[in-house]
């Protein structure tokens, strides 16, 4: 896991023949995400799919193959213009910066790079990698997303990070020599870690920010090693009040310094929110290229769908290389389900979810009768053409969209 934006995580589909709304991906813009899915280590929290490389990878030959699986991804959108281009991983900043280039101009190719797109790349503020950050702002990177994770040495150890607090700062540097636009994340309830500890470390955060940060709630995913310490009764974490309270402290602290949540976990000043992101909770379409990739799709059919590739990087590469079509396996998403998707993503954004389009999506409005007592609670505002959940509800968001979709 290198920078903090998020990546989409989506119900599984139900087939359907057809969208309901062939062009409703236009309301949150089309992006292509390339994933590297090489790491120098796994991070012992990270659920992403990244793996360590057991032999050097043959860059010209991986180079090659997300070429050619953009070449697919293509074919199956037809012509439009990308929005925003995002490089995540693993450790995107593993790549060489004539790697990225050359998938850079490929988007421009075969889609066409809108004027003043955000072009992202996730990096791991290591020395060395740092080093190539000027490469990759000529290949046309114009914004980095750096996964910090911690200001410490003592919790960047615990965390399973290679880089010290003191390298972390100094690629920062860099990295706002280099790039128009820096983000970076960091993970809080960490274990031993106590609310007035968070405070000061988040104001420490806060004195270096640019315009963006990512900040997660560490949470224990099973298949992990942490999740493995957590069952063995070896990890720890904060309780849940002072999970809660690193939260709300979060959300007040950002905002007094002019950085307000625009997302359950991002906060950015006005004007310099994650658009690559946006493009997922606004759902729109986006291209996925590379082992593990999900998109969204909608083809000249006008159904949307779901495609993922295979996520061990030797079975996707074999895939690519036997050529005849893309990766991925695809399912149509049942308008209905369109639906649903669109409402767990928009409900994470402070501007919330337009309720006409869910309703052009679903064949049906929200029951008002649902959204009547997340009113009355706090938990929710809901104006006649916007619902959006309250900073009470943002915490509860999944019992939110359980009230509004059981």
């Amino acid at each position: 896991m290198t920078g903090g934006d998020a990546k989409p995580a989506m119900p599984p589909p139900h087939r359907a023949d057809a969208a309901a709304a062939p062009h409703d991906w236009l309301a949150g813009g089309f992006g292509v995400y390339v994933h590297w899915p090489f790491c120098a280590a796994k991070c012992p929290y990270c659920d992403f799919n990244s793996h360590v490389a057991k032999a050097a990878v043959d860059q010209p030959r991986w180079r090659a193959a997300l070429l050619a699986e953009m070449e697919a991804a293509r074919a199956a959108t037809g012509p439009r213009r990308a929005d925003t281009v995002f490089f995540g991983g693993g450790t995107p900043s593993l790549m060489p910066p004539e790697t990225v280039a050359a998938l850079v101009e490929a988007v421009d190719r075969l889609w066409g790079v809108a004027p003043g797109a955000e072009i992202t790349l996730e990096a791991n503020p290591t020395s060395v990698e740092a080093g190539r950050f000027r490469g990759y702002a000529l290949a046309g990177v114009n914004r980095v997303s750096m996964g910090v994770q911690a200001l410490n040495d003592r919790d960047l150890r615990a965390l399973g990070r290679m880089h010290s607090a003191a390298e972390a700062r100094a690629a920062f540097d860099v990295a706002r020599a280099a790039f128009e636009r820096v983000s970076f994340d960091l993970i809080y309830a960490r274990e031993g870690q106590t609310p007035a500890a968070w405070a000061a470390e988040l104001r420490a955060a806060l004195a270096m920010a640019v315009d963006h940060l990512s900040l997660y709630q560490l949470t224990i995913e099973p298949g992990t090693a942490f999740g493995a310490r957590f069952d063995a009764g070896k990890l720890t974490v904060p309780p849940d009040d002072d999970a809660a309270t690193m939260y709300l402290e979060t959300q007040e602290v950002c905002a007094a310094a002019g950085l307000p949540a625009y997302e359950v976990s991002n906060h950015a000043r006005p004007g310099a929110e994650s658009r690559h992101n946006r493009v997922y909770w606004r759902y729109g379409d986006y291209a996925g290229v590379g082992p593990g990739a999900h998109g969204r799709i909608t083809g000249a059919d006008g159904a949307r769908r779901a495609t993922v590739s295979p996520s061990a990087p030797g079975a996707w590469l074999a895939a690519v290389e036997r050529g005849g079509g893309p990766s991925w396996a695809e399912e149509v998403v049942a308008p209905p389900d369109q639906a649903t998707e669109y409402l767990m993503m928009a409900l994470r954004l402070t501007e919330g979810a337009d309720l006409a389009r869910f309703a052009r999506l679903n064949g049906a409005p929200l029951d008002p009768a649902r959204i009547a007592p997340l009113v009355e609670d706090g938990l929710a505002t809901a104006d006649g053409d916007r619902i959006a959940a309250t900073a009470a509800g943002r915490p509860v968001l999944n019992a939110l969209l359980r009230a509004l979709l059981a």
